[in-house]
């Protein structure tokens, strides 16, 4: 009898071990790397330059991005402002950045799809590609996301934030953000 219970008590304690080491891996495996985005036209935090605004010339800064981790495919951005007075507005949609991509150049063209295989969806000004920072008055801030993703979407252009978020949950690897703000 007391053979029995040692044994079944060894057994817990084999099988509860197992648990916490399978939930703290899929733990890692679940957790994004961070990715950093940076720009050469304005810092974390600072002041987005009035040529990417609708007050300027209304064109996408230059982002750059540390690469994703390994089974990388592809990339997608957003980019949004939370402090909008109808909830958070969304300025860019970009998906399937191909995962050689380390980066996005100044003044992306407002179409579809682009030359290398990236598409575009649609901002809430119902446009593809960028549409840059007017708000009403105050300053705003805008967050400029880069995830990196385990697959291509296999999807046309037109997704909506709320329906890219939908084809990339599950699927992100790594992720990271750069926030400017603007104010008129």
């Amino acid at each position: 009898m007391v053979k029995r219970a040692v044994l079944i008590t060894f057994c817990i304690v084999i099988l509860f071990s197992a648990q916490t080491l399978l939930a703290k891996n899929r733990q890692k495996e679940e957790t994004p790397m961070e990715l950093k985005v940076t720009s050469t036209a304005f810092q974390q935090g600072g002041v987005i330059p009035v040529q990417y605004t609708c007050d300027g010339a209304d064109i996408s800064p230059p982002l750059t991005w540390t690469g994703g981790p390994g089974g990388t495919q592809s990339y997608a951005l957003i980019a949004d402002d939370p402090d909008a007075p109808v909830g958070t507005w969304v300025h860019w949609v970009l998906y399937n950045i191909p995962a050689t991509a380390t980066s996005l150049p100044e003044n992306v063209a407002k179409k579809e799809s682009l030359s290398d295989g990236t598409v575009q969806g649609v901002n809430d000004f119902k446009r593809y590609g960028y549409g840059g920072p007017c708000p009403p008055g105050g300053t705003h801030r805008y967050f400029f996301k880069v995830y990196a993703l385990d697959t291509v979407l296999k999807t046309g252009p037109g997704l909506t934030k709320k329906k890219l978020l939908r084809e990339i949950e599950g699927h992100i690897l790594g992720q990271g953000e750069l926030m400017g703000t603007y104010s008129r």
